[in-house]
């Protein structure tokens, strides 16, 4: 069985910077298989939960168990010749090595939230070129991927030449799954929070409108809803059996342009999502197409089955 390592050995021969890219990659897989292990640890739960009592650069409070997995990211990253470190958790980009050629932009812990519910939680990560700077667009990524803590620890992530799946032992050794990543084109199944529907926006409103009225509306079939909270763990069902996912902006105070980060969350995710075949957008643009125009910018993000976003596009549009 291929491992994760021996992977990345053969996809990252071409050049210093595709090898630059595998070290960080194997730096990654080194942290979450630590904190894969510290979150199963008894009693746990609880202590990771509570609130430090900060708040992150994007005003979210802090978790304990979120400061705990940056800084486990970071020190992997660090011995790892990785010029800069993008963290949500952090308000700056953190300097590392001077000489590296790849920056690594981090989400070190996806669905803090569900902590202490034992939903799946997940770290998801995007590494660009370092002599282009912080603030590029998804089509610059080398690399992306998301790690998932839930019954297996596992990991999806691109480095340009489709999508691969990844499951670790009890070792912390990542092995490659004998899955063809693909996002079915077709589907029944979208997932959105709709508790928010009042704050909506017409086009979303009117999408999951006809969605709910199913074999009677104008879609002429019924769909299902599915919502965990967890961006990795709602990406890891489409991934594996297609669907759409919304997170669009809306009339809540500070909610305009969606909640999701577009460096740590929306272009990584939307990299994995295009190399298996589906289609990520704020609503107007291709997410991959984006420019960032500062570190913790926040985007609509919707993405999934290829024939189900055209229907969402249509209705932006």
């Amino acid at each position: 069985m291929t491992d994760l390592r021996n992977y990345i050995s053969t996809h990252s021969l071409g050049s210093p910077l595709q090898a630059a890219a595998g070290e960080a990659i194997l730096a990654l897989s080194d942290a979450a298989a630590q904190i894969a292990t510290l979150i199963r640890e008894p009693d746990s739960s609880a202590d990771f939960a509570a609130a430090q009592g900060s708040a992150n650069a994007d005003g979210d409070t802090q978790k304990a168990l979120d400061v705990i997995c940056d800084e486990i990211v970071a020190s992997a990253l660090a011995a790892a010749g990785v010029s800069t470190y993008l963290s949500e958790e952090r308000e700056e980009p953190v300097s590392m090595d001077k000489d590296g050629l790849v920056i690594v932009a981090c989400d070190p812990l996806d669905g803090s939230s569900n902590i202490d519910t034992n939903l799946s939680i997940g770290t998801i990560f995007s590494l660009l070129p370092a002599a282009t700077g912080p603030l590029q667009p998804g089509r610059n990524q080398l690399a992306s991927g998301f790690f998932v803590y839930g019954p297996q620890t596992t990991l999806l992530l691109t480095m340009g030449e489709g999508v691969h799946a990844f499951q670790m032992d009890a070792s912390g050794v990542f092995h490659l799954l004998d899955w063809a990543v693909s996002i079915p084109a077709q589907t029944s199944e979208f997932a959105i929070n709709a508790a928010n529907a009042r704050f909506w926006h017409a086009p979303a409103a009117a999408y999951v409108a006809d969605c709910i009225a199913g074999a009677e509306g104008s879609r002429g079939r019924d769909f299902n809803m599915r919502w965990l909270g967890s961006l990795v763990a709602d990406s890891w069902r489409i991934f594996r059996r297609g669907g759409v996912f919304l997170y669009p902006g809306d009339r809540r105070a500070g909610y305009s342009e969606g909640r999701l980060r577009l460096i740590y969350e929306a272009a990584p995710v939307a990299f994995l999502v295009e190399q298996a075949g589906g289609r990520a957008t704020d609503g107007k643009n291709a997410i991959m197409d984006i420019v960032p125009e500062f570190l913790h910018q926040r985007v609509p993000f919707m993405f999934g089955s290829d024939t189900e976003m055209e229907e969402i596009i249509r209705h932006h549009s």
